[in-house]
């Protein structure tokens, strides 16, 4: 007869798989273009009350997949990059390969209205990975050297808000990546301001832009 201990068990894994199915369909629907939380509960094969049980709203959906797209896709490249004798050029293939995976979820960037905000909370889980390499670009000399660990996912979701959507065609995006990773080098680079206290926090930015956006 099954113990509570057993009974407990069951329904954690019984969750975990309802969230990685849900997780997963949020890709495929998204990657078809507009979704909606119906057509990702249907492709789970999940009631709608389950999938609110896991993810109450859209943002939910949207730091899922991006987890999902961070860990499966694109760690394996940053953990190849470790030992790239060029590591400017691996921290810029790095975000063309983000901004890849991103766009080819073709739903994902509109399907909750603060998409950036959720995106700098993930990258910012994201960015102790590339530390490592970015230190060793700034000792051999490709990247300024005031650029800090803090500042990447701030630079990267720059990148991410304004070029990964479907219409921004792969050119484009190469052409702005090229212009981002030109304000890296540290030749005659204008030293970065400091930042305030308090001023730091770009989600608090953006929450305040999303916020005013809602009141007009």
């Amino acid at each position: 007869m099954p113990t509570a201990n057993d009974r407990a068990t069951r329904r954690r894994v019984d969750a975990r798989s309802s969230v990685e199915r849900i997780t997963v369909a949020g890709r495929t629907v998204l990657g078809k273009g507009e979704g909606s939380l119906e057509l990702i509960a249907a492709e789970a094969g999940v009631g709608i009350a389950t999938l609110y049980r896991h993810f109450p709203n859209r943002e939910a959906i949207v730091r899922a997949v991006l987890d999902d797209i961070l860990e499966t896709d694109l760690l394996p490249l940053i953990e190849r990059a470790a030992g790239a004798p060029d590591t400017r050029q691996a921290l810029h293939d790095i975000a063309t390969r983000l901004l890849d995976l991103i766009t080819a979820e073709r739903g994902l960037v509109t399907f909750a209205s603060n998409f950036a905000d959720v995106a700098v909370d993930v990258l910012q889980n994201f960015s102790a990975s590339l530390h490592p390499l970015l230190l060793r670009a700034q000792e051999a000399g490709e990247v300024r050297g005031d650029l800090t660990a803090e500042d990447i996912p701030h630079f990267l979701v720059m990148a991410v808000a304004g070029l990964a959507i479907p219409s921004a065609a792969p050119s484009l995006r190469a052409r702005f990546i090229a212009l981002l990773f030109d304000s890296l080098n540290p030749a005659n680079a204008t030293p970065l301001p400091p930042l305030l206290a308090g001023e730091g926090d770009l989600r608090t930015a953006l929450g305040n832009v999303n916020g005013g956006c809602q009141a007009e």
